[in-house]
C-alpha cells in the first residue's frame, strides 16, 4: 500500500477525497495524509506556489507530482532530487485553448472598437479574413500545439516556434532554437506566448523582438510573465509598434495596483484565469500516474531538469 503525502493545506482539502476515489478505481489501495513520517512516504502531491520544502528526508519517495503545469519554483530547489512530474490534464489544455482562441478572435475582428469605441460614430472598419492574419505561437508543448491547431483550423496561417525542431502538418512555418526566434516573429500580427519559464525563456521578448513584428501587432501572454521584458513592452506599446497586449500572467501576482499595465489604454489585464487545474480531471491524472508507477511503468510527464520543464 503506497503512502501518499498531500503537501499543503489546499492540496489536502481539494485532493484527498477525489484522489482516493480515483486510486481505488484503479485498484490501488493507498494511505493519503498530510503528516506522514518522511521516511515512509512513497509519493508527494503538491502545489509548487505554496511550497519551499526540504525534500532531503523523503528518501523512499518514488516521485513528486505537481498539481500545476509550471514547475519553475521546483526545479530550482536543490533538495528535490526525486523524479518530478508536472501536471498535464485535458481540462487545463481545453481552458487555455479557449482563452487563446477567444482573444485572438477578439483582436482579429476588432471587437474592442465595436464594443467600446464607436460612441455614436458610424465608422466602418472591415477586418481581414483569417487567412490574411499571420499568427505566431511561441511554444509547441501540450498547450501550444492545441492552441495552434485550433487557430489553424479557423484558417489562420500559424507559425510555430519551439526550443527544439518540431514538424506539425497544420503549421504554415516552423522555427526552432534561439536563432530561429526572429524568423518566427517577422511580420506576425498576433503573437501568442505559451512558453514555460526557464533560464532560456526569461526576458525572451524584448525591444529587438518587438521590432520584428508587423506594426501594431498584438501580444497575448497566458503563459509566464517574466518571458516578456515589461519595460520593453511598455515602450513598444507607447510607440505603436505593439498595438495591444492581453496579459494573464505577471512577474508579481496579484499585479500591484500601481503597475503601469493597469492604467495603459492598450493593455488588457486578466487575473491568471487562462488555464486553471480542474481538481476532478487532475485527480484522475495523478491517480493514473501513481498506478502506472506501481505497475512498474515509467513516470508520465516527467520533468527534464536540464530543460526546466
Amino acid at each position: 500500500m503506497p503512502n501518499i503525502l498531500l503537501l499543503g493545506e489546499r492540496v489536502e482539502r481539494d485532493y484527498a477525497a477525489p484522489l482516493a476515489r480515483e486510486l481505488a478505481a484503479r485498484g490501488v489501495a493507498a494511505r493519503l495524509a498530510p503528516d506522514l513520517p518522511p521516511g515512509e512516504v512513497d509519493y508527494i502531491v503538491l502545489r509548487p506556489g505554496a511550497v519551499g520544502a526540504d525534500f532531503t528526508p523523503f528518501t523512499r519517495a518514488k516521485a513528486v507530482l505537481s498539481t500545476w503545469m509550471g514547475v519553475e519554483t521546483l526545479v530550482t530547489n536543490p533538495t528535490l532530487t526525486q523524479p518530478l512530474a508536472r501536471m498535464v490534464e485535458p481540462s487545463m489544455t481545453r481552458g487555455m485553448t479557449e482563452y487563446v482562441t477567444a482573444h485572438v478572435m477578439r483582436h482579429h475582428i476588432g471587437l474592442d472598437v465595436h464594443v467600446h469605441g464607436l460612441k455614436g460614430a458610424w465608422h466602418r472598419t472591415v477586418p481581414p479574413l483569417a487567412p490574411e492574419r499571420p499568427v505566431t505561437v511561441l511554444g509547441l508543448g501540450e498547450l501550444g500545439r492545441s492552441a495552434a491547431s485550433t487557430l489553424a483550423a479557423l484558417g489562420f496561417p500559424v507559425t510555430g516556434w519551439s526550443r527544439s525542431p518540431r514538424e506539425l502538418p497544420y503549421l504554415a512555418r516552423t522555427f526552432s532554437g534561439r536563432a530561429g526566434l526572429h524568423g518566427a516573429l517577422d511580420g506576425a500580427q498576433i503573437v501568442v506566448i505559451l512558453l514555460p519559464l526557464t533560464r532560456g525563456t526569461e526576458n525572451l521578448l524584448g525591444a529587438a523582438e518587438f521590432a520584428r513584428l508587423a506594426p501594431g501587432a498584438v501580444i497575448i501572454n497566458p503563459a509566464r510573465g517574466p518571458v516578456i521584458d515589461d519595460d520593453a513592452l511598455l515602450a513598444a506599446l507607447d510607440s505603436g509598434q505593439v498595438g495591444h497586449a492581453t496579459l494573464d500572467v505577471f512577474r508579481r501576482e496579484p499585479l500591484p495596483p500601481d503597475h503601469p499595465f493597469w492604467h495603459h489604454p492598450q493593455v488588457t489585464v486578466t487575473p491568471h484565469i487562462a488555464a486553471e487545474t480542474r481538481v476532478a480531471t487532475a485527480a484522475a491524472v495523478l491517480a493514473e500516474n501513481i498506478a502506472g508507477v506501481e505497475r512498474g511503468e515509467p513516470l508520465r510527464d516527467r520533468v527534464d531538469r536540464a530543460a526546466g520543464y
